[in-house]
């Protein structure tokens, strides 16, 4: 008897050592997975996502990628492309260093889509006509506190396509009735999944994803240390 509860007891024993053992291992894992997250972010390496075919502004052969995953319903995307965008297109797209692209992120669902199969619609028929109709749908955004509101609508939109001559009102609407252009948003969608995107907006500069998409001397530092290996 006393044999088997010894044995037993050792049992024990033996068991909360491997469970400790266990959990320090896991312990050591998670953190060095986190100083590792840490250490990558901003570094080079990345993986830039494909942009064939979004829409793209500034050169195709900048040597640098800047991309925007957006949300259309997202209020920090408006903000983004009323502080930040700007500057980056005054200092470094309009000199040939950098092309900026940008992916449809559908976090708010319908409208979300909607959003995008118009922006997508322009971008295919009036490609010069789609920076100036980006814009105008970010600043249809209502105030932050009615920004969970639904709308956007066929109809939202199209009138404000109405606003650019450049703009074919009437297969804009024949596209959005159709969902002319869902696969290219279905493809976005695939680029969000792929990239583990999970905020908007997201920016990568040649792939690297910045924690803060509103530090701008971040996104420069980046920009001028890739420009700089490219030479």
């Amino acid at each position: 008897m006393k044999k088997k509860q010894s044995g037993a007891k050792m049992m024990m024993i033996l068991t909360a050592i491997l469970l400790g053992i266990i959990a320090i291992f896991v312990v050591i894992n998670h953190k060095s997975s986190e100083t590792s997250n840490q250490a990558n972010e901003g570094t080079s390496g990345g993986k830039t996502p494909s942009i064939e075919g979004q829409p793209i502004l500034g050169e195709k052969d900048a040597p640098v990628t800047v991309v925007e995953f957006g949300d259309f319903k997202c209020p920090s995307c408006n903000v983004w492309g009323e502080t930040v965008f700007p500057k980056l297109v005054d200092d470094y797209v309009k000199g040939g260093k950098v092309k900026f692209a940008y992916v449809n992120v559908l976090f708010h669902g319908q409208e979300s889509t909607l959003a995008s199969l118009a922006a997508e619609s322009v971008w295919k028929h009036s490609p010069d006509a789609y920076w100036d109709f980006h814009k105008a749908i970010y600043k249809e955004q209502p105030e932050q506190v009615k920004h969970d509101e639904a709308w956007v609508t066929n109809e939202r939109l199209v009138e404000i396509a109405k606003k650019f001559p450049a703009i074919n009102v009437e297969q804009l609407q024949q596209d959005l009735e159709k969902q002319q252009f869902i696969d290219e948003v279905k493809k976005d969608e695939k680029l969000v999944r792929e990239f583990g995107v999970n905020k908007t907006p997201t920016i990568m500069v040649n792939g690297h994803v910045l924690k803060d998409p509103f530090d701008y001397e971040k996104i420069k530092s980046l920009i001028e240390k890739e420009l700089e290996a490219g030479k």
